[in-house]
């Protein structure tokens, strides 16, 4: 033990009797000095006796919707992180398609006794999902912390991103380019964040870009999310002649690149395309993506500290905190083509023959 004290002494640069104190747990050293004595057993790989492990103030849940979509594994990894700095440990449950559903990870985690649960893009953004699981949960009482949607009559603190702000913005960039003939596309109706981008969209384009409300159905493109969903919408949007187009995630945007480039066309020559989220890797995409970014750090550590201020008995105010979404231009937007490019290989209608010269 005594080679050990030394040992503990000269990585932490103290006295024995110091580092005998910090281990007894006695009174009379400082906390900065007692965590660099802690912070030695854990170099020299000694156990921390039990009276000095930090105990966790409780498990908290965080169920997220899926880890394909860069984003999500984004916001679980600040909010684990936080809740950690909070002496919370987090249980992340991840779903999947055909996999756990949203009821059976929150019947789990009550099983486990957790301390509350922070909800990111679940069933309460699905405007025809039943909320009253989450008025159940309220009434038991457990906490719980919802992001990226909202329920007016649920009590519970929502942390969003201003949907309807970020899809102005990223109209009003492509207008201040030039562009008219400019096209959304985003996931189903039914969710919450579509229906602000969607109105948010539609306010910018009547106000910016001057388009009549009755040319606008025609240039919205609701369809699945993903890759795949943004590639389908695009195509249908490049028959219709648009030279810009804001999408409702990251993923869509790359979707819409591909579809432009099957097409033989440019981005950002042909086609300005703009994101939503600045998912991870979006910097290094070809192009580069221009997309609205979602201050994910700043909105997991206000739901992480609304949520154990309710733990603890400081009830947040059972409100929306809306976040502002902010433009980061990069290489995927362009001033407007002088006029629409014309699909290569079949996209449009074909070319009508030059005329034949007929000697007189």
């Amino acid at each position: 033990m005594r080679a050990r004290l030394s040992d503990i002494a000269q990585q932490a640069d103290v006295s024995e009797a110091t580092v005998s104190r910090v281990l007894n747990d006695r009174p009379g050293v400082a906390p900065e000095t007692r965590q660099a004595v802690l912070t030695a057993l854990d170099v020299l790989g000694y156990e921390r006796p039990a009276r000095l492990r930090k105990r966790s103030a409780g498990l908290v849940g965080l169920v997220v919707p899926e880890l394909d979509n860069p984003i999500f594994p984004a916001f679980a990894q600040v909010i684990e992180s936080t809740l950690a700095q909070s002496g919370f440990t987090p249980v992340l449950c991840t779903q999947t398609a055909g996999g756990v559903t949203e009821d059976e990870y929150v019947e789990m985690l009550l099983d486990r006794q957790v301390s509350g649960i922070v909800f990111v893009s679940g069933l309460h953004a699905d405007t025809a999902a039943n909320h009253d699981r989450y008025r159940a949960l309220i009434a038991r009482p457990l906490p719980i912390v919802m992001i990226n949607g909202y329920v007016p009559d649920v009590a519970a603190p929502f942390v969003s991103c201003d949907d309807g702000e970020a899809a102005e913005l990223a109209v009003a960039h492509l207008v201040a380019l030039g562009h008219r003939r400019i096209g959304l596309i985003t996931g189903p109706d039914r969710f919450v964040p579509v229906r602000r981008k969607v109105a948010g969209w539609r306010t910018a384009m009547t106000r910016l870009a001057g388009l009549p409300e009755s040319e606008l159905d025609d240039l919205a493109e609701l369809t699945l999310f993903g890759v795949e969903g943004g590639e389908a919408a695009a195509g249908r949007l490049l028959d219709r002649g648009v030279t810009g187009v804001v999408c409702g995630s990251d993923l869509m945007a790359l979707g819409a690149v591909r579809a432009a480039r099957q097409r033989g066309l440019s981005v950002p020559g042909d086609l300005s395309v703009v994101g939503y989220d600045d998912s991870p890797l979006m910097a290094f995409t070809d192009p580069p993506l221009t997309t609205m970014r979602q201050p994910v750090a700043a909105m997991a550590v206000a739901a992480v500290r609304a949520l154990v201020d309710e733990i603890n008995g400081h009830g947040a105010p059972h409100s929306e905190y809306l976040f502002r979404p902010e433009l980061v231009v990069r290489g995927s937007t362009a001033v407007a083509p002088a006029a629409p490019a014309r699909p290569a290989g079949g996209g449009g209608r074909r070319p009508s023959p030059p005329p034949v010269a007929v000697p007189a």
